[in-house]
């Protein structure tokens, strides 16, 4: 398949897009002001120890404290008193998720450093393979090979082989963890220098973390539009991946427009998204979980001789569609934690194991840990997908000030009665005259088809309502002022 990773770098933001075949399936934004957390290492202080919830929260000298669970602590036993931490105790803790809006960021004293080939795992002697890479002989191989460079010290400082590190040689793999090692020497030395809470290790900036993570063979270019984002970048492969040097291109500027980027972004922050044939998803972000509900659109199969035929293959067809488009949606928009994604009942099995194997192809390109279920009797596929950053929608939006993030706003003719309920209460108090103000929306319905709701209300006074226009009004808002007799 052909993949490129577009990279764009300006004063105030870092913006990367992931293409294959041409269409745009992953998106990484950072905001050069509001740098994520993830990653990160904080010499902390524990502020609260909730041993009943085997948790303790943390003070990372940050908004919010970092919330840990006792069994990620490194070495935790729950069956050992030792593991629970003491108030005020200083601890070394990474950031492993971002925080929400009303969550602190979750921590763990798991530590891992990530490379290219490794990741490090300073505090946990270990030695891990990759699942991904699945062929046995390279397993057997890697092993060998880690086993070989460093033997009784993964005993101490354990590692895990990424999957990047398919086909890498023992060179590569030692000159990594010694890298890797050596940042590990210098991190333990800042906090034993410095006091809790205090950062003691800053993540990679985005284009280096993702290049790190995603960046490798399987890309034909990597065009990047930004001279310090071509330094940086230019600079971390001649380190890491000198190999890769020759895909490296600077770009001239408007990269994102000549590839329509940002027409792609605009798409995927929509609730709905369009399959080929006609049909579209429909996707609503809950607090418990992800919809994806799966709808035939225009395309119902009408052209064929009886019908029957062409309906079971219309919604074969638009099912295939949908989880291919589905996982694309779901990888573009970052969405994670429970998702059920609503296809079209198929009354056939074979038609349903069809659908089943394109999915879990698709998912096969996703980097995230998932899991995900058969197909169900009612159509669901139930999956979980790790959450490894801020999703799109909460990178680039906020909550809508007119409906208050509820993604609806009352009817007119429903605020034309809320309307009537106030003016009535101000009745009878002895004033000169009503004076309202309402959006022009809610003007326009009393006005025409609402009137009969300003008829009721004109006579149930004896004195006149004046009603304005306000464009500046939230349009389920409106003002009414009691104008006092002379």
């Amino acid at each position: 398949m052909n993949r490129e990773l577009l990279v764009e770098g300006d004063p105030h933001q870092t913006r990367l897009a992931v293409l294959e075949a041409g269409r745009l399936v992953e998106f990484f934004v950072e905001r050069h002001r509001g740098r994520g957390l993830a990653g990160n290492m904080y010499k902390g202080r524990v502020r609260r120890v909730l041993p009943g919830m085997r948790a303790a929260f943390v003070d990372l000298g940050l908004d919010r404290d970092g919330y840990l669970y006792l069994e990620e602590m490194a070495g935790a036993d729950s069956e050992t008193p030792g593991a629970i931490p003491r108030r005020g105790e200083e601890v070394v803790v990474q950031i492993a998720r971002e925080g929400l809006a009303d969550k602190g960021p979750r921590i763990t004293t798991e530590i891992t450093l990530p490379g290219r080939y490794l990741v490090l795992t300073p505090l946990a002697g270990r030695l891990g393979i990759s699942r991904r890479i699945e062929d046995p002989d390279e397993r057997t191989r890697l092993k060998t090979m880690a086993l070989e460079l460093w033997g009784d010290a993964l005993e101490e400082t354990g590692c895990i082989v990424r999957t990047a590190a398919a086909g890498a040689s023992a060179e590569d793999l030692a000159r990594e963890y010694e890298v890797l090692a050596d940042v590990w020497r210098e991190i333990e030395g800042r906090a034993a220098a410095c006091a809790a809470p205090a950062l003691v290790h800053q993540e990679e900036e985005l284009s280096v973390r993702v290049i790190r993570d995603h960046f490798g063979e399987d890309f034909g270019a990597l065009l990047v539009d930004g001279a310090d984002a071509h330094r940086v970048i230019r600079e971390y492969l001649e380190r890491v991946q000198p190999e890769l040097l020759t895909r490296l291109e600077r770009s001239r500027r408007g990269l994102f427009d000549r590839y329509r980027i940002d027409a792609g972004v605009d798409a995927a922050l929509e609730p709905k998204a369009p399959l080929p044939s006609g049909g579209h998803l429909v996707i609503n972000q809950t607090e418990a979980l992800v919809a994806i509900d799966v709808n035939s659109g225009r395309d119902v199969g009408a052209g064929a001789v009886g019908g029957i035929g062409s309906f079971r293959d219309t919604v074969l067809r638009t099912n295939l569609e949908a989880v291919a488009e589905a996982v694309r949606q779901i990888r573009l928009r970052d969405l994670s934690g429970i998702l059920v994604i609503d296809l079209i009942d198929m009354e056939r099995e074979e038609d349903r194991h069809t659908v089943f194997a394109r999915l879990e192809a698709e998912l096969q390109k996703d980097r995230a840990r998932k899991r995900v279920l058969e197909i169900s009797e009612f159509g669901l596929v139930q999956l979980t997908r790790q959450r490894r950053r801020e999703n799109l929608e909460r990178a680039l939006m906020g909550p809508c000030p007119t409906c208050r993030g509820r993604g609806r706003i009352k009817s007119v003719a429903t605020i034309c009665l809320e309307l009537r309920r106030s003016c009535l209460a101000h009745a009878g108090r002895g004033c000169r005259q009503v004076a309202v103000r309402v959006h022009p929306a809610v003007l326009d319905g009393l006005n025409g088809p609402e009137s009969d709701v300003l008829d009721g209300m004109q006579g149930a006074f004896d004195v006149p309502i004046l009603l304005r226009a306000d464009p500046d009004l939230n349009r389920e808002h409106f003002v009414v002022t009691e104008i006092e007799g002379s």
